[in-house]
């Protein structure tokens, strides 16, 4: 249970024992300035209103402890219609939880017994009257917070239903938008990269051919058109994919592997499925860690670690590559992403280049309520 929740059940107790004190108080005072009062009475009093303590619980018992002792109280001692507070409280609390027609009748069982106490008298018959409007009124006044109350959960709950709605339209519009942006990207970019890798390409070849020496610049240009259209295919898959991951961390070493790169995984602690925001910041971080190993660490050992805590998960990707510690790199957009990605998960990141060369990333990612 969480401290927001302790809290408010600690409020909701404390407000319970004031009303019984409260209402208590005010009885056992006015029965004070009658002067016939018991003990016995006394004893009625505080038992009836100590009962209002528990009205949440039981309210149909609060009602009948309340009544049963008010209804004695009022044939013993034949009080004023304060001493009814105790009985009013209970008819209120019982008619808000849908109780009303046990409300009415312990409110008719009381006056009863309070007009039994002297039928022919003219005053009593006045008294019990006023307690009659004011039990209706108790009946009256659950019943509308009863039906407020059902209001409030309504309009919650199309506050909450609407927010959705809002979460889920923004959800689509940044889908329809990522797929705009494909389109475009590929209807723009892929037919010039390729038509540049292409004439690259063939002068490539012709020279060869001519038995010339490949010019070093035309070398660069025909490897950048290749790089290009393998990064743009990767975004345009990234951009059409819609964030799940369709991987594990593991298949991004298998195919780091596959295109040359040594790597190493190694798993610790209990592997076990994570929440879908978690899982796919894992993946979208190891796969740019391997993806800067490519670029910038040559033909460096990489070392990948997934280490799972009690609280936390830890990925660290480590090279031996060529990286400066006294030379730190500019944070790419790369980088970027991965601490942003990281930051909105409530973790922690640290890169840089390794004291003893190489370059290192490190994260943690707490194993919280994400998902």
């Amino acid at each position: 249970m969480s401290g927001h929740v302790v809290d408010q059940v600690a409020r909701r107790r404390f407000a319970d024992a004031a009303l019984a004190v409260v209402v208590g108080a005010l009885v056992v005072t006015t029965a004070a300035f009658d002067g016939d009062t018991t003990a016995v009475d006394h004893a009625l009093i505080v038992l009836g209103s100590a009962a209002l303590a528990f009205y949440r619980a039981a309210p149909l018992a609060v009602l009948a402890v309340a009544t049963a002792t008010g209804a004695a109280y009022v044939l013993h001692a034949h009080p004023g219609p304060i001493a009814a507070l105790p009985v009013l409280a209970a008819m209120h609390t019982a008619s808000r939880v849908g109780h009303r027609g046990w409300a009415a009748g312990a409110g008719g069982v009381y006056l009863a017994a309070f007009v039994a106490t002297d039928p022919t008298n003219g005053e009593v018959a006045e008294r019990a009257a006023l307690l009659a409007g004011w039990f209706l009124c108790a009946v009256v006044t659950g019943l509308a917070d009863r039906n407020w109350q059902a209001y409030l959960r309504q309009t919650e709950q199309r506050a909450l239903e609407a927010e959705r709605t809002r979460e889920e339209a923004a959800l689509r519009r940044a889908g329809e938008e990522r797929l705009r942006i494909a389109r475009e990207l590929h209807d723009s970019l892929t037919h010039s990269i390729s038509i540049v890798k292409l004439q690259a390409g063939v002068a490539v070849h012709l020279a060869r051919k001519r038995g010339e020496e490949v010019p070093p610049a035309l070398l660069a240009i025909q490897e950048a058109g290749g790089e290009a259209m393998r990064e743009l295919r990767a975004t345009l898959e990234i951009l059409r994919t819609d964030e799940p991951t369709g991987g594990t961390p593991a298949l991004l070493v298998e195919r780091a592997r596959a295109a040359g790169l040594a790597v190493d995984l190694t798993v610790t602690g209990e592997e076990r499925p994570l929440p879908a925001t978690l899982d796919r910041a894992v993946y979208r971080i190891v796969q740019e860690a391997l993806t800067n190993a490519a670029r910038h660490a040559g033909g460096a050992k990489v070392r990948v670690e997934l280490a799972y805590g009690d609280d936390d998960v830890t990925i660290r990707v480590d090279d031996d590559g060529t990286a400066d510690p006294d030379r730190p790199p500019e944070p790419g957009i790369g980088l970027t992403g991965m601490r942003e990605r990281v930051t909105a998960l409530g973790g922690g990141l640290h890169t840089g280049p390794r004291p003893e060369g190489g370059f290192s990333v490190r994260a943690e990612l707490p194993l919280g309520e994400t998902g």
